[in-house]
């Protein structure tokens, strides 16, 4: 399985509302600070997954900034995504929980907990929702029936068209909320 199938299957896990892995190329920066997936649910609660399908790419995850640093990280909730037998329960940061796809299915290994999210991490999660409703606003036609989780995998499927007349690129809008003020 792919990291961009696994992705696929956090999002359908994490419904309603969830965004994905889609930050521009233009702006790296924002991409690498980007979460896997991340949904919201009830009262401004959030779950992040990240989803790892190499032993590897989850050692290296451990040393980003937002991981050293977990107040700066987005997610009242935070998961690893794995296929089985991958990561052990004991090898997680603290409050983390676990997730494996096996049989078709998402299985809960360990329950992550729940208030991981510092006002920090809200700030951003607040950017990622203006980043997302701007692209809807100037991307996506009104009448399209529009579900974030369902957004093409390549960022080639979000850059396409163009702006209207009168719109500032998200490139050049002077609004600093959608500037992140993090390291992760």
């Amino acid at each position: 399985m792919t990291h961009a199938q696994l992705v696929e299957k956090s999002c359908r896990w994490l419904s309603p509302l969830t965004a994905v892995e889609w930050c521009s190329q233009n702006r790296p920066a924002l991409a690498a600070r980007m979460p896997d997936a991340i949904g919201w649910k009830r009262a401004c609660h959030s779950v992040l997954v990240e989803c790892k399908v190499t032993r590897a790419d989850f050692l290296a995850d451990r040393a980003k900034p937002c991981r050293q640093k977990p107040e700066q990280g987005v997610g009242s909730e935070r998961f690893y995504l794995t296929l089985a037998g991958l990561i052990r329960p004991e090898e997680l940061t603290d409050g983390w929980g676990l997730l494996e796809y096996r049989q078709g299915r998402i299985h809960i290994l360990q329950a992550s907990a729940k208030n991981l999210r510092a006002s920090s991490g809200f700030r951003y999660e607040m950017n990622l929702l203006l980043a997302s409703l701007r692209r809807v606003e100037v991307r996506i036609e009104p009448q399209s029936n529009y579900r974030l989780s369902e957004m093409e995998e390549s960022n080639d499927g979000i850059q396409r068209g163009s702006l209207p007349e009168g719109l500032t690129s998200a490139d050049e809008e002077a609004n600093v909320f959608l500037e992140p003020d993090l390291t992760c």
